[in-house]
């Protein structure tokens, strides 16, 4: 089953769950605020994504700016980087589509359909 991950007041995640649904893809919904994504399952995301671990990381949140992030995120260990951003959701790019064959954060319909 394809997970839909997403913060429900987000335009951007709403968008995306109304292409879902338009594709009559089935999927199931995960609160990111409410069901944190784990240190493992981000570091497991990244790696089967192919993509960089910036990629997961909400650089647009107010969290993000206010923990100054961006000065502190590109020297963590890996370990430690996931380890933060699942300390709480809304460090954690969204929407986020997990799929059997593979995982995307963040919205973009073309590269959804290459997992669908």
């Amino acid at each position: 089953m394809n997970t839909f991950i997403c913060y429900e007041k987000c335009s951007t995640c709403k968008k995306a769950k109304v292409w879902l649904e338009e594709q009559g893809v089935p999927f199931e919904s995960r609160a990111i605020k409410e069901q944190n994504p784990t240190a493992q399952e981000l570091a497991e995301w990244c790696q089967t994504s192919g993509l960089p671990r910036q990629k997961f990381v909400n650089t647009s949140g107010q969290l993000y700016r206010q923990m100054n992030l961006k000065e502190k995120l590109p020297g963590l260990p890996d370990e430690e980087f996931f380890a933060l951003l699942a300390t709480d959701g809304m460090l954690v790019k969204r929407p986020i589509l997990v799929t059997e064959k593979g995982v995307f954060p963040g919205f973009k319909a073309e590269e959804w359909e290459k997992l669908l």
